[in-house]
């Protein structure tokens, strides 16, 4: 491939991308379904070959371009006007927090684990999931969070309700799915025989029936039980 010719193909490369970008829509990268993110890897993909690769034909490129992007809108459009195809195309949203209790089977579902749960939490500025009502994870990967209504800031403004006092700077983890963080619990100056007399007197007999726990601020142990406990 000569000069001229790699000059040329980046110049259609570059018109033809971005014609065809402005055609797709402005959608944000934050509101990206699964389906855009790829049809987007794919777009990059075929101009990158046709800038690059002498075995691809300009014209090639150009039809492959071209017909990805309609397969491509002809997928929003189905997805705009049928509710039954959005949900196959793009999925529905994932209830992973409902009334205070983490759903393991949707976690599963959606493949996420407690410490990406947390640090999307933390991103919402919660720092405890006992503050959490409900936690919706949505089809565009992003967390969705109503706090406890005790929890949310404007009540408490409205209630005068004065700061608590804290024995600890934030909520700490000391069980997840059954397993005792001991390095936590030394942490807060703590042991595996407080752990214990705090399970039992939420009436859970094994740590191993916990699925998750922490020490909130005021040194308290908030505890969510398995989903196949009755408790």
């Amino acid at each position: 491939m000569d000069t001229m010719e790699l000059i040329l193909r980046i110049s259609i490369g570059f018109l033809v991308l971005f014609v065809m970008t402005r055609v797709m829509g402005r959608k944000e990268i934050s509101q990206m379904t699964f389906f855009n993110f790829v049809s987007a890897i794919a777009v990059g993909s075929i101009t990158a070959n046709l800038v690059a690769n002498q075995n691809f034909s300009v014209r090639n490129g150009v039809i492959a371009l071209v017909g990805w992007t309609a397969y491509t809108l002809v997928m929003d459009m189905i997805d705009i006007k049928s509710k039954k195809a959005r949900k196959v195309v793009t999925g529905s949203p994932i209830t992973v927090v409902k009334e205070g209790k983490i759903i393991e089977d949707a976690m599963q579902q959606s493949r996420l684990d407690l410490d990406s749960l947390k640090a999307m939490l933390r991103q919402k500025n919660v720092f405890s999931l006992k503050d959490v009502d409900y936690a919706i994870f949505e089809t565009n990967g992003k967390l969705s969070v109503m706090k406890k209504q005790d929890k949310q800031s404007v009540n408490k403004k409205d209630m005068n309700v004065g700061s608590q006092q804290t024995t600890y700077p934030m909520a700490t983890e000391v069980v997840t799915d059954g397993r005792i963080l001991s390095n936590n619990l030394s942490k807060l100056n703590l042991d595996n025989k407080w752990l214990e007399q705090q399970l039992q007197q939420a009436g859970v007999d094994s740590v191993e029936d916990v699925f998750y726990a922490e020490v909130q601020q005021d040194g308290t142990l908030f505890i969510d039980s398995k989903d196949n406990l009755l408790h």
